[in-house]
């Protein structure tokens, strides 16, 4: 099959061994009750054979909704699915789960999330820094936090648990592009200004190895991608935004990937509309 005939959101691509697995979020199930995650392979990024499901609660796991954003990474010979969970009466937060395959079946490493209980945490990434060190990128937001923030926080070398506490990089509110979201008071409640993050992924740039980060968020035609570019090549910035977003048009939750050929491509959901959702990849070029 082909990416527009795959309903799902904020995909992700893993290349392993000539191979490309494509996760994401299942569109039928992203704003209700949810009990699995599913992976796609190909070997171009043309045509896709699944889905093929990777993890599924048997009633044993905590989680009954909010299965979000299933980010895999290769790491020290296993392979972590990093993946916002909810259930009700208790706070969004972001949980890792391991295989010895890509395609499963994955099993939670910790009985929790990594994620400050009392904090409302969304859509984990990973990044190792220059120095092998391990770092959980997500977004904090509403309802504790209405200026969006993105977030950085160590993990210990075996990704079980925080290795520190949690550091703010930047909120949502400081890009130009980025805008209140319109639906505040008729979703939410809340009779303010209110700025969301999400989607935040790191990378290390080409020749001149900057560090890179590109997040989502509310602009000036609905959902958006924006660049973020640390000044001081460090994780914890000052991070520069970008004046005008990446991705403008109603489409968002965007990864890097490094085709097996060399090249950039941009990897998104568009359009950001409900059972309509499916993956665009796109060529990019930096300068």
């Amino acid at each position: 099959m082909k990416a527009q005939e795959i309903y799902i959101r904020d995909p992700f691509i893993l290349l392993h061994d000539g191979i490309y697995y494509m996760y994401g979020t299942r569109s039928q199930t992203a704003w209700g009750p949810a009990e699995g995650f599913d992976v796609y392979t190909g070997s171009s990024l043309k045509e896709w054979d699944g889905p093929f499901e990777i993890f599924h609660n048997d009633g044993t796991f905590w989680a009954t909704e909010c299965y979000w954003a299933p980010e895999c990474v290769y790491y020290k010979n296993n392979f972590y699915l990093i993946s916002t969970f909810g259930a009700k009466g208790r706070k969004k937060g972001i949980q890792l789960l391991i295989s010895s395959s890509p395609l499963g079946p994955f099993k939670p490493l910790t009985n929790d999330t990594v994620t400050p209980k009392d904090w409302s945490c969304i859509d984990g990434s990973l990044l190792i820094d220059d120095n092998g060190k391990p770092f959980l990128l997500f977004s904090h937001s509403f309802p504790e936090e209405l200026r969006g923030a993105v977030c950085a926080m160590p993990l210990s070398d075996d990704l079980r648990q925080s290795a520190g506490t949690p550091v703010t990089l930047f909120y949502a509110d400081e890009a130009v592009w980025a805008k209140p979201v319109p639906f505040a008071k008729t979703e939410f409640g809340i009779d303010s200004n209110v700025y969301f993050s999400d989607g935040p992924y790191a990378y290390y740039q080409g020749d001149t190895h900057s560090l890179h980060m590109i997040w989502s968020s509310w602009g000036m035609h609905g959902y958006a991608i924006g660049l973020a570019v640390s000044e001081s090549g460090k994780i914890t910035g000052p991070w520069k935004q970008r004046k005008d977003p990446l991705f403008a048009e109603n489409g968002g939750h965007g990864m890097i990937l490094q085709t097996a050929d060399g090249l950039q491509k941009l990897v998104l959901h568009y359009p950001n509309d409900k059972m309509k959702e499916h993956p665009i990849i796109i060529d990019i070029e930096e300068s």
